[in-house]
């Protein structure tokens, strides 16, 4: 047993040696910068370095297995450059691969312009440090996908102006910890904080829409639109990518500063109902924009009507589907349901769709039967029926077998025992009655004397009466008076129909 576990012990410190060794295998696939020091998670680059391009880890040669190398780029999640001066341009496909990124640090490294795309691939980013950078102007839409909790720029001197108008609104928002840094922007030859910058028409856009929802019914047209204004003059549009209705856009300029879009949605379908018409405005300071609500109506449907299944209560489980939402009436054996405490409705709601149940408490035979749901609304009507089958008649009137009407299985084992026993005392006096018939004629001590005498009184009586009973007390040598019983049976002289009684008599013995 204890060479088992020893080799055991020993198979388990392989295999941890192994997974080491082929951690340490993988991390060594993809080759670190020279001037970089690189873990799995993560690529720290400090020293100074004239590089070009950003750092992109390497596959080195002849590593020919099947790793995913996505799946190792996407590990990494924190990139820290610095003194990297020859990077100026951070591109669209330079941070794509780094898909896992949640901090990026790019400091002090002559960066000077950022392609709009640069963070596309980069959902989690959290934390963005660009300080100390030659940067002149920056894009709030760089980020407008991500969380950001943290942008540092210090250091960075912007050229003022409407393009960074955005961080001016950021910082007096105090939106990702701006507030806290003191930023600058060059003002012709001078450089001014930049909560001291005025631009004059430089804000964000206002929008405006028809409608604040519209309500139509299903396989109708109907237009709604939208203007953007301020300036600059803002771009807008429609968000329709999940629209199942067709639709067109037609946009319309109104100058200097209105910006006009109308969308045309043609028969209308039901899977558009509570469906947000999204309308946008951008500009160089930031995005507003501004919903409609489209509520479709349609007539019922009921999608789901099931058989009664037994839960806490009976349960028939239904779905239906309808806008408005639609009156629910039930009915039994085209009866009307009237709702009490043995059969009422459950029901939520969620978008257009009514789920739930019409529940029973208790239900018996007298519930069997067809249920018809009746789903309606002004727009129509629609039916459906399901049979109902609770209890068989016979368990109401007792004509099943009992133990299926719930007699207790101890009431059947009683009376198994109480059958036997009374078997078992009959038995019991049969064997008496002969063994009394047997022996009863003769005494098995071999009396003499005076219980002689009395025997021979017994037998005398005997002849005198077809059935008697003689009991004498005899004293036996010992002392003690027995009283000797017997019942005497001549065949010849009962009638075939007599009826034979046997009297239990009590007998007292005790020394004279």
């Amino acid at each position: 047993m204890d060479l088992w576990f020893r080799s055991v012990r020993i198979c388990w410190w392989r295999v941890l040696l192994l997974m080491s060794v082929f951690q340490d295998y993988l991390s060594s696939m993809l080759d670190c910068p020279p001037t970089c020091s690189c873990s799995q998670t993560e690529i720290y680059c400090n020293k100074s370095d004239n590089g070009r391009f950003f750092p992109l880890l390497a596959l080195q040669d002849g590593n020919g297995t099947g790793v995913d190398i996505a799946d190792l780029f996407k590990n990494i999640t924190s990139i820290h450059l610095e003194n990297w001066t020859g990077l100026q341009t951070l591109r669209d496909v330079d941070m794509e691969l780094y898909t896992g990124l949640q901090r990026l640090t790019i400091m002090n490294c002559n960066l000077r312009v950022i392609q709009p795309r640069a963070f596309a691939q980069n959902p989690h980013l959290r934390y963005i440090n660009l300080s100390k950078n030659p940067l002149t102007t920056l894009s709030w839409q760089l980020f407008q996908h991500l969380q950001l909790s943290e942008l540092r720029l210090d250091g960075v001197v912007f050229d003022c102006g409407c393009s960074i108008r955005w961080i001016q609104l950021w910082q007096e928002k105090g939106e990702a910890g701006l507030h806290t840094q003191q930023l600058y922007c060059m003002n012709g030859a001078s450089k001014i904080r930049l909560n001291n910058m005025h631009i004059n028409s430089c804000d964000l856009p206002e929008i405006s829409v028809s409608h604040s929802s519209v309500l139509v019914t299903e396989g109708e047209n109907v237009t709604v639109s939208c203007n953007g204004s301020r300036l600059p003059l803002p771009e807008v549009d429609w968000t329709v990518g999940d629209l199942h209705s067709i639709n067109t856009h037609l946009s319309n300029v109104y100058w200097p500063d209105i910006h006009s879009i109308n969308l045309t949605l043609f028969n209308i379908s039901r899977d558009d109902n509570n469906f947000q018409l999204t309308c946008i405005a951008e500009n160089l300071v930031g995005m507003t924009n501004s919903s409609i609500q489209l509520n479709v109506q349609f007539p019922p449907v009921i999608l789901r009507l099931a058989e009664p299944e037994k839960r806490h209560d009976t349960c028939i489980e239904f779905t239906v589907r309808g806008y408005p939402y639609p009156k629910l009436r039930w009915f039994h054996k085209q009866t009307e349901i009237k709702e009490n405490d043995f059969i009422w409705t459950d029901k939520d709601t969620y978008q257009d769709y009514l789920e739930g149940c019409l529940l029973f408490k208790n239900p018996t035979h007298l519930n069997n039967g067809n249920y018809t749901l009746e789903a309606s609304n002004h727009l129509g009507t629609v039916t459906k029926t399901v049979y109902g089958h609770f209890l068989n008649d016979e368990a109401e009137i007792g004509g099943i077998p009992e133990d299926e009407t719930g007699r207790p299985e101890e009431d059947t084992f009683g009376v198994t025992i109480a059958v036997g026993l009374a078997g078992f005392a009959c038995v019991l006096l049969l064997v008496l009655f002969v063994l009394i018939n047997k022996y009863g004629r003769r005494s098995k001590f071999g009396m003499k004397g005076e219980s002689a005498q009395l025997a021979g009184q017994g037998r005398e009586a005997q002849k005198a009466a077809p059935l008697a009973f003689q009991n004498q007390p005899i004293r036996t040598s010992s002392g003690v008076f027995v009283l000797s019983i017997t019942l005497v049976l001549t065949p010849t002289s009962l009638p075939s129909s007599a009826t034979l009684e046997l009297v239990h008599h009590n007998v007292t013995c005790h020394k004279c």
